[in-house]
């Protein structure tokens, strides 16, 4: 059983890694701000399956083979960088986060399989579950798999919490920021910039050494 003093720290961690931006947060504010709410859970629910994925690939030590495989590596990095800037012109040109949505809009089915998905492709987060929940895994304990399956299901829920709630705000403050003259070709070039920005640091970020 994990100490709560681990608990703690752990749940403070995932905290403040959850408010760094990241191509996950793009993704969920573009759906938020173009269907609302309900499209905010369906986000959070996609990213949530994804990561009950990668925790049982952690536990399984599917993902340390993976990112020990040069080539899978650079295929996930590259497919990433690929994906964001793709994002990043389409908010470009059409000058606004609505831009990452293709009319008409999606079900919340398929925003949840694209949410999986888009975090799955994103090799920074198989190197969190690889680096960071065995961190917090307490050998003298035994079980190893088993606490990092527990870890893992504290940041999932902890995650879709999060993401649920910061996609609702969002939702709601685009009915009014919307409606402002200018604001939709300014929110699309400082969009358009971060991802750029993200995508230049998947295609930067080196391997970890085995």
């Amino acid at each position: 059983m994990i100490t709560s003093t681990t608990l703690g720290l752990f749940l403070l961690s995932v905290s403040l890694l959850l408010l760094s931006p990241g191509p996950n947060m793009a993704f969920l504010l573009s759906y938020s701000t173009l269907q609302g709410p309900r499209a905010a859970c369906a986000v959070a629910l996609g990213i949530a399956i994804a990561d009950v994925v990668l925790t049982l690939l952690t536990a399984g030590g599917v993902t340390a083979m993976l990112m020990a495989w040069p080539f899978m590596f650079d295929v996930l990095r590259l497919a990433g960088a690929v994906y964001l800037l793709w994002l990043a012109y389409k908010a470009w040109r059409s000058g606004g986060m609505t831009a990452m949505a293709t009319l008409p809009r999606r079900s919340e089915r398929d925003i949840v399989r694209m949410a999986l998905f888009n975090s799955l492709l994103n090799p920074k987060a198989l190197l969190f579950f690889m680096v960071f929940l065995p961190q917090f895994v307490d050998a003298s304990l035994g079980h190893i798999g088993w606490q990092l399956c527990q870890l893992g299901a504290m940041l999932t829920v902890l995650a879709f919490v999060f993401h649920a709630v910061l996609g609702a705000l969002a939702a709601t403050a685009s009915a009014y920021l919307l409606r402002r003259p200018g604001f939709a070709r300014w929110q699309g070039r400082v969009l358009a910039m971060v991802l750029i920005g993200l995508a230049m640091r998947l295609l930067l970020m080196q391997r970890p050494a085995p």
